[in-house]
């Protein structure tokens, strides 16, 4: 039983996250980072998403150039790495670039957008955000 947490990152700076499990993550099952995936094969229909990342169950970053399922490299500050003073290297492991039954959490960017809105779709959540933060202010005031 494979599943897969995704961000879903929009045009407008705002990110969108939804899960997907078994026959709806078959088909991102494969990928590599920076290929295309047809948003009705996630139930986003008329949406065309590209793979920018993602992590797996131990929280290890994808990380494109690298295969296999895990690897220690020596990196510069990039993906991996926050990195500290100018020229300092630092071993750290980060997970290769194809998704497979490990990774957990897979970052998208929308290229093209469908008939609905992203906000519409999922936009029971982000309201229910919102609301809790209004009563925390309320609280505090």
């Amino acid at each position: 039983m494979v599943s897969f947490k995704l961000n879903i990152a929009t045009k407008e700076g705002k990110c969108y996250k939804a899960e997907v499990k078994d026959q709806n993550a078959a088909p991102l099952i494969g990928l590599n980072i920076g290929e295309k995936v047809d948003g009705n094969k996630l139930g986003l229909e008329g949406y065309e998403l590209e793979v920018t990342g993602g992590m797996d169950y131990c929280g290890f970053p994808m990380r494109s150039g690298i295969l296999g399922q895990r690897r220690k490299i020596v990196i510069y500050k990039s993906v991996g790495f926050k990195g500290a003073l100018k020229g300092i290297k630092r071993r750290k492991t980060v997970c290769g670039h194809k998704v497979n039954d490990k990774i957990s959490a897979i970052n998208l960017k929308v290229l093209k957008e469908g008939s609905k809105k992203l906000s519409d779709l999922f936009g029971k959540a982000e309201e229910s955000k919102e609301k809790a933060k209004e009563e925390k202010k309320e609280v505090k005031e």
